[in-house]
Formats: structure tokens, C-alpha cells, sequence
């Protein structure tokens, strides 16, 4: 099984708001480590996440955002996140569902409330074929 990568944007910054004060990403970062760190503490169930943040993933109109991917599996883009504890522990869970998928696929209803919606790409592994193209 490959690791699940969650990336944040951490430069996002929701539409007008302020570059005087720091990005609203940076701050969903800090929050996707804390509970991942709490998640390792508590639970052991980080094992097999990794997170790191990214300057600018060109979602600016759809600020925060992240990215679940792994090697052979969907990868899913998402936005329109609040930078806060309770985005950040749906994000590990999100994050968790991806790692124990065989394929990456995240139905819909099966995702955490907050990445439900707010989608803004779902990609295919790199490398296979017959998924549906025409």
C-alpha cells in the first residue's frame, strides 16, 4: 500500500482578503499537522499519511485548498476549505479513506462533511487505461 500525500496550499487566501495578515493556507496547514500529530498520538492511524505544503496550487478563486494523492490511485483536489481543527481532522479522514482504497476512489457520501462539496478535480492514476475514456 502507498502512502497517502496530503498537500496544502499554503499560500491560499480567500478573495479579498488581506496580504498584510498571514495566508488562511498556511493556517489550514499548521492545522492538517497538529491533528495529524494528534492523530499519531492518540490513535497510530497517521501511518501511511505524509502532509507537506505547497506555495500556490492555482486554485486562488477557490481558497483554501489540498490534495490527496498516491502513487496508482484518483487523486482529488478540493477547495473552498475553512482553515480550521475541524477542516483539518476531516482532511486526516478523508486522507485515511484514500490510503485504504485500492483505487484512491472516494464516493460522494463516504467523505468527510467538509469535503463533500468544494471538489475541484478528481484525476486518474497516471499509467492505466480503460476508465472510462473515449
Amino acid at each position: 500500500m502507498s502512502d497517502t500525500e496530503i498537500i496544502v496550499c499554503t499560500t491560499c487566501r480567500p478573495p479579498g482578503a488581506s496580504r498584510e495578515l498571514p495566508a488562511a493556507g498556511l493556517a489550514l496547514f499548521e492545522a492538517v499537522q497538529d491533528a495529524l500529530l494528534e492523530c499519531e498520538l492518540d490513535t497510530g492511524l497517521h501511518k501511511g499519511l505524509q502532509v507537506r505544503g505547497l506555495a500556490c496550487m492555482s486554485g486562488c478563486a477557490r481558497a483554501c485548498t489540498v490534495t490527496l494523492q498516491a502513487p496508482g490511485k484518483f487523486s482529488y483536489y478540493f477547495g473552498d476549505l475553512i482553515p480550521d481543527a475541524e477542516t483539518a481532522a476531516q482532511v486526516i479522514a478523508c486522507a485515511q479513506q484514500h490510503l485504504h482504497s485500492d483505487d484512491g476512489n472516494l464516493a460522494r457520501n463516504a467523505r468527510p462533511e467538509r469535503l463533500r462539496s468544494g471538489i475541484l478535480a478528481r484525476l486518474p492514476p497516471t499509467g492505466l487505461s480503460g476508465l472510462g475514456s473515449t
